[in-house]
C-alpha cells in the first residue's frame, strides 16, 4: 500500500476513534503510538528506539520527563510531547521548549493525536523555535503535506536533509499565510502594491480604500478560474481515457437488478447528455484528493444517471435526474440513508461536496 493510502486509512480510523477518547493516556495508546508505529515505522516497543518518559532535566528541576524520545543510532533525535485529543495545543509548546534545550534532540513534535506540530532550531541553535516549521492535521490531510511527513519515516529519516527542508518550509509557510490573509482582507501595503500595477495616480488612502474590494475580488476570481481550468483539463483527459472502459463496465452490470435489465434492453434509446457529463466531471472534481478517482465511473440508464464506485451499479455514489423542470440528485448518508438535493444547474453540485465525499467513502472503508 502506498504511503498516502496508508495515511488516509489511518486518518479514517482516527476520525472514528477520537470522539470516544476521554484521557491523555488513551490518546497515547489509541492514536499517538499507533501513528509512530504504523505510519512512521518506529518500533514503539523497542526502548533502544522509542523511549517513553524520557528524562529531560531542566535547570534545578530534576526528574522532568518528556512523553517520548525517538533515538537514532542511540542518540535522542526527536522529542514527542503528547496531549489529550480534546485539548488545543496552543498553550503547550512552552513545555516542550524547556525540554528541547536540555537534550541532543534536533526535532520536537507536539501532538494531541489529531494535529502534529514539528519544531526545530532554525532561529537560534539549541533553542527550539517558537513556531513549528510543519503541521499536519490527520482529520484534514492536504496532499502537499504527505511528502513532508514521509521524511520523518524511520526508513527515510535523514536529520540533515530534514533540517534543510525545514528552512524552506518555514519561509514558504509564512508566504502562504501572508497571501491567504491578503485574499481574505488585503492590507494597505498589499493594495498599494497591486494598485501600482494598474493605477498611475497618487495612491491616497481614499484610492486604496476604493481599490481594496477590487483587488480582493479580482485575485479570488483569478485563483478560482485557474483551479477550475486545471481540474477541468485533468478530468477531461481522464474521462477521455476511461470512456470506453466505463461504457463496457456499465453494460456488464445489467444483472445487478431487474430494473437495470430493463434499462439495458433500452440501451439504444439512452443518450448521455452534455449536462450529465458535466455533472460527472464536477463530481470527480469534488472527490479529487479524497478517494481514488480511478474507482469512479458513471452509468446512464433510462431512469437516471448515476456515478458509481468500482464500476458496480449497486455501489452508487450519486443518482441524478436532470431532465424535466426540476433537477435533483441523491447521495447516501454515513448510515446509508438516501438524501435528495435540489439543483438548478450542474454548478450547484459543488455546494454538496462534503455529502458526495461521505457517500463515496462508504465504499472505501
Amino acid at each position: 500500500m502506498d504511503f498516502i493510502d496508508l495515511l488516509r486509512q489511518f486518518s479514517a480510523r482516527t476520525s472514528k476513534l477520537y470522539p470516544q477518547i476521554q484521557t491523555e493516556e488513551a490518546t497515547k495508546t489509541s492514536l499517538i503510538m499507533p501513528f509512530f508505529q504504523q505510519i512512521l515505522g518506529y518500533d514503539v516497543f523497542n526502548p533502544d528506539e522509542f523511549v517513553p518518559e524520557f528524562t529531560a532535566d531542566v535547570g534545578i528541576k530534576k526528574g522532568e520527563k518528556v512523553d517520548y524520545a525517538i533515538l537514532i543510532d542511540g542518540t535522542p533525535t526527536i522529542l514527542v510531547e503528547a496531549k489529550w485529543c480534546g485539548e488545543p495545543l496552543d498553550k503547550h509548546d512552552s513545555q516542550l521548549f524547556r525540554y528541547y534545550g536540555t537534550t541532543t534532540a534536533k526535532f520536537a513534535i507536539l501532538t494531541n493525536g489529531l494535529l502534529y506540530k514539528f519544531y526545530t532550531d532554525l532561529d537560534e541553535p539549541n533553542k527550539m523555535d517558537s513556531k513549528p516549521f510543519f503541521e499536519i492535521d490527520l482529520l484534514n490531510i492536504r496532499e502537499l503535506d504527505v511528502p513532508e511527513l514521509k521524511r520523518f519515516c524511520r526508513s527515510n529519516f535523514d536529520a540533515t536533509e530534514v533540517f534543510d527542508r525545514a528552512s524552506e518550509l518555514k519561509y514558504s509557510s509564512a508566504i502562504r499565510n501572508y497571501f491567504t490573509q491578503q485574499l481574505r482582507e488585503p492590507n494597505d501595503d498589499f493594495v498599494r502594491f497591486m494598485c501600482g500595477q494598474a493605477y498611475e495616480g497618487v495612491k491616497t488612502q481614499a484610492v486604496i480604500d476604493r481599490f481594496r474590494p477590487i483587488v480582493k475580488v479580482t485575485l479570488n476570481n483569478l485563483i478560482s478560474e485557474m483551479m477550475n481550468d486545471r481540474i477541468s483539463s485533468a478530468l477531461k483527459s481522464d474521462a477521455d481515457k476511461d470512456d470506453d472502459t466505463e461504457k463496457s463496465i456499465a453494460s456488464d452490470q445489467a444483472e445487478a437488478s431487474e430494473d437495470e435489465n430493463k434499462d439495458t434492453l433500452a440501451r439504444g434509446a439512452i443518450v448521455t447528455t452534455e449536462e450529465e457529463m458535466q455533472s460527472f466531471l464536477i463530481i470527480k472534481a469534488c472527490l479529487a484528493g479524497s478517494v481514488s478517482l480511478s474507482n469512479i465511473s458513471y452509468k446512464d440508464t433510462v431512469n437516471y444517471f448515476s456515478v458509481v464506485y468500482n464500476g458496480q451499479s449497486t455501489k452508487w455514489i450519486v443518482r441524478m435526474r436532470l431532465s424535466g423542470r426540476k433537477k435533483y440528485f441523491s447521495t447516501r448518508s454515513a448510515t446509508g440513508e438516501e438524501i435528495r438535493h435540489d439543483i438548478t444547474c450542474p454548478d450547484d453540485i459543488y455546494q454538496f461536496r462534503d455529502e458526495i465525499i461521505v457517500a463515496a467513502k462508504l465504499y472505501e472503508q
